[in-house]
């Protein structure tokens, strides 16, 4: 997204959170940065960062990639503004988790790169 972002000149702030704190300041899995390379974007310098309450306030849109992470998140929303502000990424969808299969991760990279393609358009 912030590739994306930039190549159209918009001055988004974009981060990415988890909402476990098993890999906090980590570098992402090395197949996503296989992934992201072969869609022509470089997120190695990436650091994990766990969702905080306070990203509420930081932040329009809050985007999950699955239901489990779209209640874990919602649970932490303090008001119905907050709470507003938590969507699913795919709308309706979850987008699949490639960790236990190696070969989901390109496709997955692609998925993601259309659907914030679709974000930015929305968006703009």
């Amino acid at each position: 997204m912030r590739h994306l972002t930039k190549e159209q000149n918009l001055d988004w702030e974009i981060a990415s959170a988890g909402t476990g704190n098993w890999h906090i300041g980590q570098a992402p899995d090395r197949r996503s940065i296989a992934a992201a390379q072969s869609c022509g974007y470089d997120i190695s310098l990436q650091i994990a960062q766990q969702f905080s309450p306070a990203m509420f306030s930081q932040y329009d849109w809050i985007l999950v990639m699955d239901r489990k992470n779209l209640l874990d998140v919602k649970n932490l929303a303090k008001t119905k503004e907050a709470l507003q502000k938590v969507k699913l990424f795919l709308d309706d969808d979850e987008l699949i988790d490639p960790y236990w299969d190696d070969t989901l991760f390109a496709p997955v990279c692609k998925q993601v790169e259309e659907r914030c393609k679709e974000i930015i358009k929305e968006l703009s």
